[in-house]
């Protein structure tokens, strides 16, 4: 049974001042994935000059991370000059970014956009896992190990939660702690989800595929715990070879032009 995740906000750092406290939890792969986020809606206009940001829970819900962790990215842009803050009314964005257009992908429009996502996924996600083993922390593999344990529970009462198996490989993004990663898997989260939902569906038949699965993203968290960088690799790669191949029955489609 994998250990309960602690939140960045639970770890000890140790008796320093606040001072560098606060500059630590600057430097975290989960504050940078949530400044990361906010800026680049920032920066393509979906945040606008003086419109107020969503609050915090809402953030928090739609990064996968703790209050805590969306307060200090909001900090940082704040630092920059990139929001402003009102007493009681939350925060506001002050001026847009300029930068290079933001990471986006086209919606999955037929069956083919689907197997084109799995291809892609596989140049990456194997690499997630690899880098994962070699890099991350407590903390980071206890977030791994929290999303796991929703999956157990819900393989227990015969479900597929999508929720949690995204939550699962994002988390595993961040434990290589390469902001890269971390946005690509942000950018895919729509079109992974319809994926998820597919294998979830063809897990569900008379003989169903939960435990093996649920066995599947096991076998990646261990290799992943064990620093064995090889072995994640491989399970990782394995693992969405099964679902890619559960979701067309072994059948890749032609994709030649």
């Amino acid at each position: 049974m994998p250990a309960r995740a602690a939140s960045e906000a639970d770890v000890d750092y140790g008796p320093n001042s606040p001072d560098e406290m606060s500059e630590r939890a600057h430097r975290t792969p989960l504050v940078e994935r949530a400044y990361q986020f906010i800026r680049a809606k920032i920066g393509r206009g979906d945040y606008k000059p003086d419109e107020k940001l969503p609050g915090e829970h809402e953030l928090a819900a739609t990064l996968l991370v703790s209050r805590p962790i969306v307060r200090e990215a909001l900090r940082r842009l704040r630092n920059e000059g990139l929001v402003y803050s009102r007493q009681g009314a939350g925060s506001f964005v002050r001026m847009r970014v300029e930068e290079a257009p933001p990471i986006g992908f086209s919606p999955v429009e037929t069956i083919a956009d689907i197997q084109r996502c799995y291809e892609f996924r596989l140049t990456i996600e194997p690499d997630h896992a690899h880098y994962a083993a070699l890099r991350r922390n407590d903390a980071a593999l206890g977030a791994i190990a929290s999303a796991l344990d929703l999956m157990q529970n819900a393989t227990r009462a015969h479900l597929h939660r999508e929720d949690a198996d995204f939550a699962f490989h994002c988390a595993i993004a961040h434990a290589t702690n390469n902001h890269y990663y971390i946005s690509s898997m942000l950018a895919l989260k729509d079109h992974i989800a319809v994926g998820m939902k597919l294998h979830g569906v063809s897990l569900m038949g008379p003989k169903s595929g939960l435990d093996g699965v649920f066995a599947e993203h096991q076998a990646i968290f261990e290799a992943i715990r064990h620093r064995d960088a090889t072995l994640a690799r491989e399970t990782m790669r394995s693992h969405l070879e099964g679902s890619r191949d559960r979701i067309f029955e072994g059948k890749a489609l032609d994709l030649s032009l």
